[in-house]
């Protein structure tokens, strides 16, 4: 939890920054206009933000920026002066007691060696076992399994990476090819560390600093490393990859030294900021039913190989203009437009430029976990994320209009006299904010003019937006909130599909139906933030906040740890699910 001295610093650090903004502001319009886009845009997505990457500067500039419109435009400004700051993890380093001695032979850290970003802190004096590719595939006619009557408890475990076949999409190895999961996998049988050979330091994996801890030290080492510890006995490292690749069977030994080593990572974090502006409502009743109106603000900043840049090898701004200095131009003018009718509106209406959601989507998940910012009850989400590039040859897509029981009749009597033709998608899960309200069974509408070749790539800059069609997208948004305002009721919440994404390197073929903490709030085990009503974890009796800390005997330590299991599962199986719930210890059999 942030300290009340680091919160007081970092809010004022931010209106500093706004000040800085405040002296260019020209006379605001209650319309909205071609002319105030285009303002927000060309700050937004100015070289001065320099991407406007979580916890620099430019992140606070461009947060400073919309509390002042939110602030000008005549909204309140709940939280903490209109800011809800939250830590995020932002990248790891190696770390800790780093060495590697095996027998004589001393590595250098960097050269010949480095952490994976999942390595957990360790370290271990042990001999070394090479174990092929890490395999245990029991399916098919050809089983191959590296571990078989081999002893690896408590040493470390040297493995190939990748699979014989790297280049074939198709391959039986396709599904074991990950790094992690060939830890997990070495973890589960007992290994003290794990020794992943790669190529040379240039090749040493970028890796993704939010995957979880493996539990136990893992190296990449290079193959001359590996080669070296290797020659020991009679073969090459080369000619064992030849063996494996040609036999596609266990070729596992235990080399004949042992290895001294130590591995660790530190996190890089920073604080970040969601900003909200509020809107009361004018009706005594209605006014607790809040429509939130949101856009994230964040973008990739300079880019590079930890990032989700399409060009990691360029170092540059990443503007970000479409993505989504487009959104957030949406909504600062749909808050002005809203703000000027205030006492016509019967419900309250909360504007949130969202932090981080590059990131996994941390500032709608960190505004949804906090204590409300404002009283009442969220009825309903609007998200803007690239609403910049509509032109005659696009429609405007709109997501989420299955997950409300009255959002096709009301887009229906809204599309008519348009420049533009829309494109409805029902569910009401997708890549964007709206997806973590979804999760909490609260209706969205998700709108977008959908991706381009400029899309995370430093050529998405402002002079390729198209601004008279950001009005008009504008426009169809407010006059979406004129009719959900008048409407007797509240909308009508309905499952439309997934709460949750694909499992990404995972393919699942089964579900608990939960929606797991992604944050990775709890440590040692993973949270359900959500059961589902009616599916697998809910028939079983899991509850909101139950924490998983083993499946079928097997530790899930994390996010990662749990999807990994869940890939090991078939429809039709029985797992044992072993839970906490507050200070009690529960084991469930769910039935997938």
């Amino acid at each position: 939890m942030m300290s009340a001295y680091i919160n007081k610093h970092f809010i004022l650090a931010v209106l500093v920054l706004a000040g800085l903004v405040s002296c260019r502001r020209i006379h605001r319009e209650p319309a909205i206009t071609v002319q105030e886009l285009k303002r927000h845009v060309h700050y937004l997505a100015s070289d001065e933000l320099e991407g406007r990457y979580p916890g620099t500067p430019g992140d606070r500039k461009a947060a400073g920026y919309i509390r002042q419109e939110f602030a000008e435009a005549g909204l309140n400004l709940p939280g903490k002066e209109g800011f809800q700051t939250f830590e995020i993890l932002l990248d790891k380093k190696p770390a800790g007691d780093l060495h590697f001695r095996y027998d004589d032979f001393s590595a250098v850290q960097g050269t010949d060696y480095t952490p994976a970003l999942f390595s957990s802190e360790g370290q271990l004096h042990a001999p070394v076992v090479f174990a092929g590719y890490g395999f245990d595939i029991s399916n098919g006619t050809s089983p191959w399994n590296d571990y078989r009557n081999t002893d690896i408890g408590g040493k470390w475990v040297m493995l190939l990476r990748g699979s014989p076949e790297p280049d074939n999409p198709a391959s039986r190895y396709a599904a074991y090819h990950d790094d992690r999961d060939k830890v997990i996998m070495a973890r589960d049988r007992g290994a003290g560390g794990v020794l992943l050979i790669t190529g040379q330091r240039e090749d040493f994996p970028a890796g993704d600093p939010r995957q979880a801890e493996a539990g136990i030290p893992v190296l990449y080492i290079t193959p001359a490393v590996a080669n070296h510890m290797i020659r020991a006995g009679s073969d090459t490292l080369s000619l064992l990859k030849t063996k494996l690749d040609s036999l596609q069977r266990s070729l596992s030994f235990e080399l004949a030294g042992k290895l001294d080593a130590g591995a660790g990572v530190e996190e890089i974090k920073a604080f970040t900021q969601n900003v909200v502006g509020y809107l009361e409502g004018s009706d005594p009743v209605l006014k607790n039913e809040i429509v939130v109106i949101g856009a994230h603000y964040d973008h990739l900043g300079l880019g590079g190989e930890n990032s989700s840049s399409r060009r990691p090898d360029t170092t540059a701004v990443h503007y970000g203009a479409d993505d989504n200095a487009s959104g957030v131009a949406g909504i600062l003018e749909l808050a002005g437009r809203l703000a000027a009718i205030r006492d016509s509106l019967s419900r309250s209406y909360l504007f949130v430029a969202f932090g981080a959601e590059e990131h996994g989507l941390l500032g709608s998940h960190h505004f949804l976990e906090e204590e409300p910012v404002v009283n009442g009850k969220y009825t309903a989400m609007i998200n803007l994320d690239m609403i910049g590039r509509l032109n005659k040859k696009q429609n405007l897509q709109i997501g989420g209009t299955g997950s409300s029981v009255e959002a096709d009749s009301l887009i229906g009597l809204l599309r008519e006299n348009r420049s533009f033709s829309l494109a409805l998608s029902a569910p009401g899960y997708g890549p964007s904010d709206h997806a973590s309200f979804y999760s909490r069974d609260i209706p969205v509408f998700f709108f977008s003019t959908g991706p381009h070749l400029d899309y995370h790539t430093p050529f998405d800059t402002p002079d390729k937006l198209r601004f008279e069609g950001m009005k008009e997208i504008c426009e169809f948004i407010f006059d979406l909130v004129i009719r959900l305002d008048r409407m007797p009721h509240a909308l009508t919440y309905r499952e439309a599909g997934p709460k949750q994404g694909s499992a990404g390197r995972h393919a699942r073929k089964v579900s608990l139906g939960i929606m797991p903490d992604f944050a990775g709030v709890v440590k040692n085990g993973l949270r359900a933030d959500y059961v589902i009503e009616g599916r697998p974890a809910d028939l079983a009796g899991m509850q909101d906040g139950d924490i998983i800390t083993a499946m079928n005997g097997k530790p899930v330590m994390n996010i990662d740890d749990y999807m990994f299991r869940l890939s090991q599962l078939k429809p039709g199986q029985t797992v044992h699910v072993e839970i906490k719930r507050g200070d009690e210890v529960h084991v469930l059999l769910i039935q997938l």
